[in-house]
């Protein structure tokens, strides 16, 4: 087995990080005394970790330095498209390292693909944002595609700027640059960039990305006039290998003719072992202008809390996705129109134009009327025919028109209850969908809260399953605005009911039952060929999720747990029934409280469950069906050493983090198991999981 070079690699990292960490203990118990450097306070005070202020004097290796006068961290806003507004938080916490990765967000409920971009398997289905109309395909690439409600804004003292960097697999980096300044108290700016370059353990798996957005915050002196807008471009790359082919998968697992010590040496390069195709790729690609901006007509005052706003809100969107190959593949994609150069592209132009009455009063509460119009221009340029002479059937190349829409929304808290709705629903057009929403919260001490919800949505599917065209002769297709046609996709049904419960050191749970009529998905068919699929039957979802954690001393205990039962419609909503993640860790401060440190191990967990697998022509994953299921498996449920089904096996990530001021460092050994054993696990069907890996990131902030 290839155990032994990973394992001296791992340790010979893991050695220099701990003599690291002993000069460090050298440097700092020198006899001079070095200037504390815990999270300045803006007061010119510091403070620990918890935010506990040491008002002592230190001095310098420059000597004493003078106290400076800086705002407090309160006046650093972070405001969220909902106008939900937190604070520039610089600590070091659990859920710190848990949102560390490429995403910047918690990725629980996700498996991710070998590459850093490469993709996702969820383990939960995941939620889009309401929405009216059809969304555009490629979902595969859209994790770290950021939305309108991705997009935050800002409001801060002095100038602020934010440094995220972690490294990548082979070549490349990730890097997450951002900076706001408010130009008076009146207008904030702010531009970021989030670049991603990793060549990848394998052949043909480099990912390459780049979000740019700038945002612009104004509002009047005397707060009459409020504006908010932003631009956003994206690009992501990836280049795609199809997966592991029949060698290759041999040559991963040390099977058939590959199992002797040698084999397991040469394959432990990962580029050495054998991929489907090694001459494609897909880029989704996306710009965005948003603006919503109001008028106060009456403006509340000492004496009314009345105020009445008229606003308008604007969305100019495009998008494109295209999939290129150099030679068609009619093995693993069926019979194409073109033998070489495979360019299969599509678009979509979204203008939206909304505009709203807002009425509030502390008594009422607030109350939004919203009315607007939206065009949309989806598909290609091309008409195709198939079929013979006598027999045609033509796709049409766009689905575009506009729709006229209405909707509300209303906010209250009414004797400790907080009570919101929100419901928006289409008028005319060719498309019918509408969506509500309603939430009521109590608090009944700190840390104590019921909140339940219930949610109800009509939308048509996305348009990939609408409408779609490509170069290989099976990925054509039409389910919409065929004349009385059974073929014609219907509205995806959906509703939800929701109770979560915060229990203080009881944690956090969270149940949710749906229900899903007409769910649509992709699936192969009996030729291997991917096509769209709608169920003619209720999927029942039941999901369970539970937080908590809690500190005896040093020693702190983070546990998450999701439970999923799907009664109804497994056969095609598939999710694994059990997840877990569990960490232990320490935490303290060292070197005369000049470093919090941070250090642990998260055991991650899902049960064993018949995962989606990942098709590169559409960039969307597809339930995998019985004839597939059946051609990959012996009669005993295996076949070439590895079962179908994805999970049943642990996890284990060890991390050493510590904050320094401002800054905050992160180690991180991934998948540390699989340095001592055979890797034969999976995250989508034919892409391996990732190998055991040492990684290192910070996050800076600097306010100036």
């Amino acid at each position: 087995m290839n155990c032994n070079k990973k394992t001296k690699q791992l340790l010979k990292n893991i050695i220099v990080l701990i003599g690291l960490l002993f000069c460090g203990n050298i440097i700092f118990s020198q006899d001079r005394e070095l200037q504390r450097v815990e999270e300045e306070d803006f007061r010119g005070n510091t403070q620990d970790n918890e935010g506990r202020t040491d008002k002592s004097e230190f001095k310098s290796l420059r000597g004493k330095k003078e106290e400076r006068e800086r705002p407090p961290i309160t006046e650093y806003k972070i405001i969220n498209f909902y106008n939900d507004t937190t604070v520039v938080d610089t600590t070091l916490t659990l859920q710190k390292d848990y949102n560390f990765n490429y995403l910047r967000r918690d990725d629980f409920e996700l498996q991710p693909i070998n590459n850093v971009g490469q993709g996702y398997n969820s383990l939960a289905k995941r939620k889009e944002y309401n929405h009216l109309l059809p969304l555009f395909g490629a979902r595969a690439r859209h994790f770290n595609f950021m939305e309108v409600e991705d997009i935050k804004y800002y409001q801060v003292a002095t100038p602020l700027t934010e440094i995220y960097f972690k490294t990548t697999f082979e070549q490349g980096q990730q890097l997450d640059a951002f900076f706001t300044v408010n130009t008076s108290p009146q207008l904030n700016f702010s531009i970021a960039y989030k670049g991603v370059r990793s060549l990848g353990k394998y052949q043909q798996a480099l990912t390459s990305t780049g979000n740019f957005r700038t945002t612009a915050n104004y509002h009047t002196k005397n707060n009459r006039y409020r504006m908010r807008a932003h631009f956003v471009s994206q690009d992501l790359l990836n280049e795609e290998n199809g997966g592991l082919s029949d060698q290759g998968l041999e040559e991963y697992l040390g099977t058939g003719e590959f199992n002797d010590q040698d084999d397991r040496d040469r394959f432990s390069d990962r580029g050495a072992i054998t991929v489907r195709f090694e001459d494609a790729q897909n880029i989704l690609k996306g710009k965005r202008f948003y603006l919503d901006h109001s008028f106060a007509i009456i403006k509340s005052s000492d004496s009314s809390s009345t105020e009445l706003r008229l606003g308008h809100e604007l969305d100019i969107t495009d998008k494109s996705f295209e999939f290129t190959k150099t030679a068609a593949d009619t093995v693993f994609f069926g019979p194409s129109f073109v033998n070489t150069n495979i360019i299969d592209r599509v678009a979509l132009e979204d203008f939206t134009n909304y505009g709203y009455l807002n009425f509030s009063n502390k008594n009422i509460g607030s109350i939004e009327l919203k009315a607007g119009f939206t065009d949309y221009n989806y598909g290609y340029d091309t008409v195709l025919t198939l079929g013979e002479p006598g027999n045609e059937n033509s796709i049409v190349n766009r689905i575009k028109g506009n729709v006229m829409s209405f909707g509300g929304t209303y906010q209250n808290r009414i004797g400790g209850f907080d009570i919101y709705g929100r419901g928006m629903s289409l008028a005319s057009g060719d498309f019918e969908g509408n969506y509500i929403n309603a939430s009521v919260g109590y608090d009944f001490k700190d840390n104590y809260r019921l909140e339940v919800s219930a949610n109800s949505s009509s939308v048509a599917p996305n348009y990939n399953f609408l409408l779609y065209q490509a170069d290989y002769v099976n990925y054509n297709w039409q389910n919409y605005n065929l004349d009385d046609s059974p073929a014609n996709f219907t509205n995806v049904e959906s509703t939800s009911f929701s109770a979560k419960i915060k229990a203080g050191v009881f944690g956090e749970l969270e149940a949710t039952q749906q229900n899903i009529d007409n769910y649509t998905f992709f699936a192969k068919n009996q030729d291997s060929v991917t096509l769209p699929r709608q169920y003619d039957q209720t999927v029942s979802l039941l999901k369970l999720k539970w937080r908590q954690g809690f500190k005896i001393g040093k020693i702190g205990l983070e546990n998450t747990i999701m439970y999923q039962n799907v009664s109804e419609g497994d056969e095609v909503y598939r999710v694994p029934e059990l997840v877990t993640r569990n960490s232990v860790y320490y935490e303290d401060h060292w070197f005369k409280r000049a470093l919090f440190l941070q250090t642990g191990v998260t055991f991650r967990y899902y049960s064993e469950y018949y995962a989606d697998g990942y098709d590169p022509v559409l960039s969307e994953f597809y339930v995998l069906s019985d004839e597939e299921i059946q051609d990959l498996e012996d009669s005993d449920g295996t076949s070439r050493g590895f079962t179908q089904k994805l999970g049943g096996f642990p996890q284990v990530d060890l991390f050493f983090n510590a904050k320094i001021r401002q800054t905050r460092i992160y180690f991180k050994v991934e998948n540390f198991g699989e340095a001592f054993s055979q890797n034969s696990e999976f995250s989508a069907l034919r892409y391996p999981t990732r190998d055991a890996v040492l990684r290192f990131g910070i996050v800076w902030n600097f306010f100036l």
